[in-house]
């Protein structure tokens, strides 16, 4: 199954995030929008309800139906002990007590009905309040809150007409103990509507469902857009990485965009690696190039003596047959390690004692034209292949003998945390300018080149690189005029 595009999935993932963040605020806001209106309604309730207490403490019992409390159009009653209605406003005038509306709201409700034991209870607990020295009646301040539902007509007021009853409406209804001027005991009842918050409450998630769609689009498009924008730098990219796959023109670079941000690290990593890349196949062709260059001439001089030879026996001169024999073999052994090295090839797990190797090495060279004077030999292990190290010190004496005057020093010494191995000649040395290039592979100096015409300029390269693939170093150093003082580096093995 194909995936969508990085500009689809980031913009679907933004809506998705947003879409989630949007609902969980718009539940907690219509939830605290809720909670507060429903506060200020309990709390309007509970303040009239107490104001219509304080005024009942100032009047008889037979003219509480005149208190200013109960002449407007929200519910409210005034109920003594026994469950009787003193008074009551307009909306709630020939009902029950209040106490019997939680489960009765039938608009043919009798104007008779008696306050149930909830209601008596409550308002039994008047009982507790005590007379003023003045003698009049004070007003408890417990109270109780709770939501009742009552019938209303089509302008939002309560009524029990059956012809005006089109729905209803809850209200938050507190009631408050008190006594009246004649110290009867009665509860106050007042409610306040909720159809405030239930309105703002209803605008609120009008509009968020409205808002929501609108916001998720405008979110999408947004992203898109961006990401659209962000990710152009990238196509440019592969555009241009499919073009110099397509050429194969290693020379051609991505581009580069001018921000420092992601993209343009990745463009300035592509580049450093197509410069790797053609610095490598660059370097490939050379080799097999100069590969193909040293191994015509002993291949060339081998074939014309045997040619010689099968024409005339008598000229057959065997040790040059043998030389240029043993040069093609050394020739052939050094290419093939090259190409295990490039191919990345770890040395051999060992412990390689270098103040043995050395021993064990310049003893077996009897045949060199000057002689090795061994120095100090500080004993240590490196890790690594006995095999080619070995190979590093043997191509390290056979410069050294090329280029001594007289005589070659070789020394084992402590550094630090390695060993370093200095092969030293006494002849003229190598130039400040020339002590990289001599790495290189299949170059030779010019007065290497007069002094050694079967040297195929390999050595130097093949011990840099084992040195490498062992963790150390291999550099030449020394001022000029002194001879060339090779110096090689490795850690010490652990443990």
């Amino acid at each position: 199954m194909r995936r969508a595009s990085v500009r689809v999935r980031a913009a679907l993932g933004a809506t998705v995030v947003v879409a989630l963040a949007l609902v969980a605020a718009g539940f907690f806001v219509v939830a605290t929008l809720r909670g507060g209106l429903a506060d200020t309604a309990r709390l309007n309730a509970e303040n009239a309800a107490r104001g219509t207490a304080a005024q009942i403490a100032d009047v008889p019992d037979t003219e509480i139906a005149q208190v200013d409390g109960l002449d407007g159009d929200e519910p409210a009653q005034v109920v003594d002990a026994d469950g009787k209605v003193l008074g009551a406003s307009d909306p709630l005038k020939g009902r029950g007590p209040m106490a019997d509306f939680a489960r009765a709201d039938r608009p043919d409700d009798d104007a008779g009905d008696a306050g149930d034991a909830e209601g008596a209870d409550a308002d039994a607990d008047a009982d507790d309040a005590a007379d003023t020295d003045d003698g009049r009646a004070e007003v408890d301040t417990d109270s109780e809150t709770r939501t009742l539902t009552f019938p209303v007509d089509d302008d939002g007021e309560v009524t029990y007409d059956k012809e005006d009853v089109v729905g209803t409406q809850e209200f938050s209804v507190a009631a408050v103990q008190g006594r009246t001027m004649d110290g009867t005991p009665v509860t106050v009842y007042s409610g306040a509507s909720l159809g405030a918050q239930q309105e703002a409450v209803s605008t609120v998630t009008r509009s968020m469902l409205f808002g929501l769609p609108v916001l998720l689009l405008v979110v999408a498009g947004v992203t898109w857009l961006v990401t659209r924008r962000a990710l152009r730098p990238v196509e440019g990219i592969r555009q241009e990485m499919s073009a110099i796959t397509a050429s194969t023109d290693l020379t051609r670079r991505v581009p580069e965009p001018d921000a420092r941000d992601e993209v343009a690290r990745l463009a300035r990593t592509t580049n450093e690696t197509l410069a790797a890349l053609e610095a490598s196949v660059e370097r490939q062709r050379r080799f097999v190039a100069d590969a193909s260059h040293e191994l015509r001439s002993p291949i060339a001089s081998l074939r014309t003596q045997l040619e010689v030879a099968a024409a005339h026996p008598e000229l057959l001169d065997l040790d040059e047959a043998v030389e240029d024999t043993v040069r093609l073999q050394t020739l052939a052994a050094d290419l093939l390690l090259l190409a295990r090295l490039d191919a990345g090839e770890r040395p051999a797990e060992g412990r390689v004692a270098l103040d043995a190797l050395v021993q064990e090495h310049v003893a077996q060279r009897v045949a060199d034209p000057h002689p090795v004077r061994v120095g100090a030999l500080e004993s240590g292990e490196v890790r690594g292949s006995a095999g080619q190290l070995s190979r590093v010190l043997a191509n390290l004496l056979d410069n050294a003998q090329r280029h001594a005057a007289s005589q070659v020093s070789v020394a084992v010494r402590r550094e630090g945390d390695g060993l370093a191995l200095s092969v030293q000649d006494d002849g003229e040395g190598v130039p400040e300018g020339e002590r990289e290039r001599i790495f290189e592979r299949f170059v030779r100096l010019d007065a290497a080149r007069s002094r050694d015409e079967g040297g195929a300029g390999l050595g130097l390269a093949i011990a840099r690189d084992v040195a490498e693939r062992h963790g150390g170093s291999l550099r030449v150093e020394g001022p000029t005029g002194d001879g060339a003082r090779f110096v090689l580096r490795l850690p010490l093995a652990d443990g």
